[in-house]
Order: structure tokens, then sequence, then C-alpha cells
């Protein structure tokens, strides 16, 4: 008889699902503030950035959880910062290679990936003691929640900061700027970022108030 789980069981979907919405890493655990202040002030760049980071993470994870039970338990947090190293710097030539202007808008902020505390936390947390499939799936599910909040964070600053939306001028096209509405520069500053952010864990901590007493 087969006890084998199946691959997308309800405990590995919910995974894949629960950073998602009620165990998001940045409104719940309120990680990777930083990253999601740097890079949000227009749309492309901030999908950029969350695409580095699923790859990162589900890779590094995945690593991890095979390399596991063969790590020295007082040099794990160095071997989980070389693998993160080694996959930031693939993921930094690529975007070199591949997409060199979004490259030069994120900057420094692809090689920062290494001190994001999302990652650290879930190879720790998760990959340490987990099979390399179920932290496959951590990996994607966590990372993909911190990419949302940042390409929502990104759509409302570009949208209402320069009227576009991945450098379309959508504001133009339908006509608001007739209406007297003019770009509110206050969107491509550093504090409406944390602004924009705040009133995104607000509504989400509102939703679920059980996680509010939690944390």
């Amino acid at each position: 008889m087969n006890n084998k789980e199946p691959l997308f069981s309800s405990r590995n979907l919910k995974l894949l699902k629960g950073p998602l919405n009620k165990s998001n890493p940045i409104t719940v655990q309120v990680l990777g503030i930083c990253s999601a202040l740097a890079v949000t002030v227009s749309l492309k760049p901030s999908f950029v950035m969350a695409l580095a980071v699923i790859a990162v993470l589900a890779v590094s994870n995945v690593v991890i959880s095979i390399l596991r039970n063969y790590i020295p338990t007082r040099i794990r947090i160095i071997v989980q910062l070389t693998v993160i190293a080694a996959m930031v710097i693939v993921v930094d030539l690529l975007l070199k290679a591949y997409a060199y202007d979004i490259s030069k808008q994120l900057s420094v902020f692809v090689g920062l990936i290494i001190t994001n505390c999302i990652i650290m936390g879930r190879l720790e947390a998760f990959a340490m003691a987990n099979k390399p499939w179920q932290a496959f799936l951590d990996g994607i599910g966590n990372a993909a929640g911190y990419g949302i909040i940042l390409i929502i964070v990104a759509f409302f600053r570009e949208l209402l900061g320069s009227g576009t939306i991945w450098d379309y001028p959508i504001l133009e096209k339908l006509g608001i700027y007739n209406t007297g509405y003019s770009d509110n520069g206050l969107m491509i500053l550093p504090p409406m970022a944390l602004i924009t952010l705040g009133i995104i864990i607000w509504v989400q901590r509102s939703r679920y108030r059980d996680l509010t007493e939690k944390n």
C-alpha cells in the first residue's frame, strides 16, 4: 500500500496559499519591509524584484532541505547565507544580461536580497525541518506573498504618483488630467510607500482580527 502524501495535498496547498493571505510575511509577520519601501516607485521593477525573490527563496529552500541532515548545527547560518548569496549572484547576473535597464533601476537592492529576513527565516524555520518538495512550496508561497504586496504598493504609487501603469500613461488616456487632476509627487517619495503599506497592513489586520491578537 502506498502511503506517500500526494504532491498537492491539502497540507501542501496550504503552504502555497497561506502566505498569500492569512500568514502573509509582510502584512502579518511584518518582514521584508525595507525592500518593500525601496523598489515600489513603479510596477515594473517591483514585479522583477518579486520574481527574483521567488527564484532565490524557492531554490534556496530546496537546497537547504536536501542538505539539512548534513549541515553541522554550528555553521548552519553560514551555509544558509552561502546558498542565498550564490542564488542572488545568479539572479543578478541574469538580470544584467537580459533586463539591464531594470537591473539598473533595482541597483543594490537585488544584492540586498541576501539580507531579506523572509528568506533567512524560511530557511531556518522551515527548510531545515522539512522535505524538499514541501520546502519548495513554502518558498514559492512566502515569496509570492511578499511579491503580491510589492506589486500592490507599486501599483498605487505609480498610478497616483506618475499617472502610469507599467509605464503606460493610463490617466492621460482616460482623460483624468482634463478634470484638473495632477500627479501626486508625494506618492513617489519613500514616506508614502510606508503609509501605503501601513494601510494594507491595517486592512489585513481588520479582516482577520485574530491575527492581531496572536502577533
